[in-house]
């Protein structure tokens, strides 16, 4: 089995530099995939089964910590470049209730509703029965889910400075 070499979704990209680069990315590529799945279905089962995964992101990232969030913000923390997206997400959410906007001085904001706090808790709670309970049955230990995060922001940053500097090409 050795010689059948790495698991890719591109062989011709894992014959240059750095071949473990395209296991990582189709890993990050399944991923991704996968947990936009989970967003969008688990929110389905807390009964918003309207919701894209995008959407789910931008109601737990508008929840976070009980603060008005402004586009910049959830813009900023979900690393999203295409505003506009986001900005529907917000529209979306509106309308279904689970955000209201508000204003902060000159900037608009957006918070989460009762109704947005409540769905956001029957996700923790599907996420808790559902994912954590079958991940801590995988015998993962926490330190390396940490460790394997800041790998994962520290190569987003990588990524980040290339299509920079591709723009730039």
């Amino acid at each position: 089995m050795s010689d059948l070499g790495p698991i890719v979704s591109s062989a011709h990209l894992a014959t240059g530099k750095f071949p473990a680069m395209s296991e990582f990315e189709f890993g990050l590529i399944i991923a991704a995939n996968a947990f936009q799945r989970w967003t969008a279905r688990a929110m389905a089962a807390a009964g918003h089964p309207d919701l894209s995964s995008l959407e789910v992101l931008v109601l737990h990232t508008v929840r976070h910590r009980g603060r008005p969030k402004t586009l910049a913000d959830i813009c900023l923390v979900l690393n999203v470049e295409d505003t506009h997206t986001v900005n529907y997400a917000i529209g979306k959410l509106t309308k279904a209730g689970l955000v209201k906007p508000g204003r902060k001085g000159k900037e608009k904001t957006v918070e989460a509703t009762v109704a947005g706090g409540e769905a956001c808790e029957r996700y923790r709670e599907i996420r808790e029965a559902l994912l954590l309970a079958a991940v801590d049955e995988l015998g993962v230990a926490p330190d390396q889910v940490s460790r394997l995060s800041s790998l994962l922001r520290l190569m987003s940053g990588q990524y980040d400075q290339a299509s920079r500097a591709a723009t730039s090409l």
